[in-house]
């Protein structure tokens, strides 16, 4: 809040509406009666009145105007909401439609895009998707866990197609799934490492990794 404000006003950072109210109330009676005063004394009770005006009217303002960005906020949250529960539904069709009716698009619409076009199995496009989300945030842990895994998919995959090239057998490791808020799922890396022993690979393909 503008600090000059309240100290025309006489309050303190943080004043809610009312409390800025009741001040330019007492203070508006106390400046009308002094602008009666003979010489300056009544001259500067006259201009003090415009300024405790502007004061209380630039206060309210500020008030109304952070009220409006936590609704705005709180909206904003409750249709990502919807995106998430249309994707764990499978409803991608919808949860589409719900992304692109988005004016703004913040770092958690680039995540929640990400995770449809993974459903979709466009990974190279999810994977597009994550890295704008962690410029737009770069210290959500979300974002850097779901781009890591698809990371290791992707390498994953790679992999697995050059040992089929080369005619060799590999192991299926699991998919990266949709769960609840881990939305890009798990997927199980060391299971890349154990192809490679292929002493192992009956082991691993009844054990652990199923």
């Amino acid at each position: 809040m503008d600090k000059k404000n309240l100290e025309i006003l006489g309050l303190s950072e943080g004043a809610t509406a009312e409390e800025i109210e009741q001040a330019y109330s007492a203070l508006k009676a106390k400046y009308m009666e002094d602008r009666f005063l003979d010489g300056e004394a009544g001259n500067d009770a006259a201009k003090m009145l415009g300024k405790i005006e502007t004061a209380r009217d630039e206060l309210i303002a500020e008030i109304n105007e952070a009220s409006k960005a936590d609704d705005a906020q709180a909206e904003t949250g409750d249709a990502y909401a919807k995106v998430e529960q249309l994707i764990k539904d499978g409803n991608l069709q919808d949860a589409q439609r719900a992304l692109d009716a988005f004016n703004e698009r913040n770092a958690e619409w680039h995540y929640l895009q990400s995770v449809v076009f993974y459903r979709k199995n466009w990974v190279n496009e999810s994977k597009k998707q994550l890295e704008i989300a962690m410029r737009l945030d770069a210290g959500n842990d979300k974002y850097k866990e779901a781009y890591k895994k698809l990371s290791d998919k992707i390498d994953y995959d790679a992999g697995k197609n050059n040992n089929n090239q080369n005619g060799g057998s590999v192991y299926e490791g699991q998919d990266m799934t949709y769960s609840g808020d881990n939305q890009m799922g798990d997927f199980c890396a060391s299971c890349a490492e154990c192809c490679a022993l292929n002493a192992c690979l009956n082991c691993m393909c009844n054990g652990c990794c199923r």
